[in-house]
């Protein structure tokens, strides 16, 4: 039986609502690399900075936060850019999730499938370290496809001509981006980012699938049979799950789309590379800001993430059984 299609579910994530991506973004990179303690912060060998004892803050950057808070974020965009501020990278994010969740979901069952057989196990079985295994995997997958647009909606989220922060890249479109992006870092200018994706999706998928389906056999247990309830229920909790476990790469990943060899602060000044490799950003950023610095942007993130899982999986559930009943139905008028 062929695999029922996904595309559809994957790309209802970017029709909720933006302002609280765009709000996550910049919170995330509010503040960057700076702290109440003293930092210094030098030249290194590979053109990026290292941290050491002596000043406060990243080289020119101004310090104290621009944002409070998620809520405060979203009323100074909304005040200063209007609707455009709170809906950028609306384009981006559209074609972005198309690209992740339909490959990520696509991908699932039949990498399960293939590793529950190679295990010895019957294909159709759910086993907790094969789910985890395949939705790794296809996260993996999924974000070497959207990896490109994500790097663009990171960056045209960051921009801010009234309240910069991290560093700014103002691009017109998806194609401006691109442009601009290839003609100062050639092709592999797209792939900057490409293994904090891969880590951050791998992380969000390795819990996103298991984790609901774990829920719904839980509440097949308790006694909750199939329905709306259960589905509701299941991929709201498998939600918490993903926001709990991503949210570090999450903000690994924003610094590191938002870094570029000849980017502009917030200040105004060139800032150039700041992190080699997303371990490096994580660490950097604890050393730093302490684990609350992976966990910036936490709130917007839940706010967007739960719902955004209940929509996809909710739908993806539906497509998956409304696909088999056809199959099903026009295998049995063959017969």
């Amino acid at each position: 039986m062929s695999n029922p299609p996904r595309l559809s579910a994957g790309g209802t994530r970017a029709s909720t609502p933006r302002g609280l991506l765009v709000a996550k973004t910049r919170l995330q990179l509010d503040g960057e690399l700076q702290s109440r303690k003293p930092v210094k912060f030098v030249p290194s060998s590979v053109g990026g900075v290292e941290i050491l004892a002596g000043a406060t803050g990243a080289p020119g950057k101004p310090a104290g936060p621009v944002y409070t808070s998620a809520l405060d974020c979203l009323k100074k965009t909304w005040k200063f850019e209007g609707i455009r501020g709170v809906q950028r990278g609306l384009g981006a994010a559209y074609t972005y999730q198309v690209a992740l969740n339909g490959s990520r979901l696509g991908f699932f069952e039949p990498i399960r499938r293939q590793i529950n057989t190679a295990a010895g196990y019957g294909a159709d079985e759910t086993r907790a370290w094969t789910s985890l295994s395949a939705g790794a995997a296809s996260g993996v997958v999924g974000a070497i496809f959207g990896n490109p647009l994500f790097l663009v909606k990171a960056r045209m989220q960051a921009y801010s001509a009234h309240n910069p922060v991290g560093a700014q890249h103002n691009y017109k479109s998806v194609f401006h981006a691109f442009g601009v992006i290839i003609k100062a870092d050639g092709i592999k200018g797209l792939a900057r980012g490409v293994d904090a994706a891969m880590l951050r999706t791998a992380m969000g998928s390795t819990v996103q699938l298991p984790a609901y389906n774990l829920a719904k056999v839980e509440l097949s247990e308790l006694g909750l049979k199939d329905g709306i309830a259960k589905y509701l229920l299941s991929s709201f909790f498998s939600g918490l799950c993903v926001c709990a476990v991503m949210q570090p790469a999450d903000t690994a990943l924003t610094r590191m789309y938002n870094q570029a060899p000849n980017s502009i602060g917030p200040d105004g000044k060139p800032r150039g590379l700041l992190y080699k490799n997303p371990i490096d950003c994580l660490y950097k950023t604890w050393q730093v800001e302490g684990v609350r610095g992976w966990y910036k942007g936490t709130t917007a993130h839940l706010a967007r993430i739960a719902p955004h899982t209940v929509v996809t999986l909710v739908a993806n559930e539906f497509i998956t059984r409304h696909w088999i009943e056809m199959k099903v139905a026009s295998a049995a008028k063959l017969d």
